[in-house]
């Protein structure tokens, strides 16, 4: 077993850092902003660019370029050199660069015509663009659930069919015991860049997916696998995934009104003048920060929750206790995860409980 001091080391570390840029990158936000940089930037480009839409295109880029820049040395050390410091990552220097690429690609491919959307809303209803735009990003979350296993995913990792013909028929039948109809189950090819293990439950309708990593199907026994499996269907069997739409979609009604009415009061406080003026909507994301920051451990709590009820599921229906505990512990050592966090950290950090607390629940069962 691993050291837990070891962990604890590589857990608070990626945390103190995670803080850290989620800080610095609010204060220069809001200096960019508070400083009139933002403005002179919309200003300037505007000598270039009279097509609105285009011109919020180039600002934004041009402030996600300075960002990357000054946050590049901060994600080389906490995604790579403290991975291969801790022995975490399978990745050359160069995959490293490739795969951020490729991410950042995937995220400018979908966030920027997001964007753009948007600006669309708020010129057309508005103080009100939050209720017409918390619809349509109700059904882009949808159309990307069912679209991410078939086109997002295979972009990042190989995705197969497993070849183990009786591991194949133990998840079926667990499948069929959650209601859940699967005719196949696949593995991606984790370790092309991490040394840990996962699975997954992914997709809506048609395109639901149990996906495997191979490095849990390289160290893990089928017993322990099936056990893994149990938990994420136990996450549909209780209907964890209707209900986090359904909460998601209430809560992203609330934050986006919010943000748009803080957004609106606070114009004059950075001699804005309309809610549409390029140069405000960065104040979009600072008080999208404040907002989300107070809503984390809420959504950290459910969450917790909803693991706490997937392991007593995965008990029910496999009667492998012993073996999901084992399990739990293997991946916490494989993955280096910090078995007994600081209570404070685990409340508002934490989606999943410590392994030390889902332990002695599962004994309690």
């Amino acid at each position: 077993m691993t050291d837990n001091s070891t962990a604890k080391k590589y857990n608070n570390i990626k945390l103190f850092f995670s803080i850290a840029e989620g800080i610095l990158s609010f204060i220069l936000l809001f200096l960019f902003v508070q400083l009139g940089f933002s403005l002179q930037l919309e200003n300037y480009l505007s000598n270039f660019i009279s097509n609105q839409y285009l011109l919020l295109l180039v600002f934004t880029i041009i402030i996600g370029f300075v960002f990357t820049v000054i946050f590049t040395p901060v994600n080389y050390y906490t995604e790579f050199y403290l991975e291969h410091k801790y022995n975490l990552s399978n990745q050359t220097f160069w995959k490293w660069i490739w795969e951020g690429t490729k991410e950042t690609l995937v995220g400018g491919a979908i966030g920027l015509p997001l964007l753009l959307l948007f600006f669309y809303v708020i010129n057309k209803f508005g103080i009100l663009w939050w209720l017409p735009f918390s619809i349509l990003m109700f059904i882009v979350s949808v159309v990307l659930a069912q679209i991410v296993p078939i086109l997002i995913l295979p972009i990042f990792y190989k995705v197969i069919p497993i070849e183990d013909e009786e591991l194949k028929e133990r998840i079926i039948k667990l499948s069929q015991l959650a209601g859940l109809r699967v005719e196949n189950v696949f593995k991606f090819d984790m370790s092309k860049n991490t040394k840990k293990a996962n699975a997954a439950f992914t997709g809506l309708g048609k395109t639901k997916r149990i996906l495997l990593g191979d490095t849990l199907l390289e160290s893990y026994s089928k017993d322990e696998i099936e056990t893994v499996i149990a938990h994420e269907l136990g996450h549909y069997k209780l209907k964890h995934i209707q209900k986090n739409i359904l909460i998601g979609t209430i809560s992203s009604f609330l934050v986006f009104y919010l943000i748009a009415n803080l957004h609106q009061i606070s114009l004059s406080w950075f001699n804005f003048r309309t809610i549409n003026q390029i140069a405000s909507l960065p104040l979009l994301a600072l008080w999208g920060s404040i907002i989300g920051l107070i809503f984390q451990p809420i959504t950290n709590w459910l969450s917790r929750k909803y693991e706490y009820e997937a392991d007593a599921f995965a008990i029910e229906s496999t009667k492998k206790k012993d073996d999901f505990i084992r399990t739990l512990e293997k991946l916490t050592d494989q993955n280096l995860g910090d078995k007994e966090p600081h209570p404070f950290v685990e409340w508002f950090f934490y989606s999943h409980p410590s392994i030390k607390k889902r332990i002695a629940h599962i004994k309690s069962l």
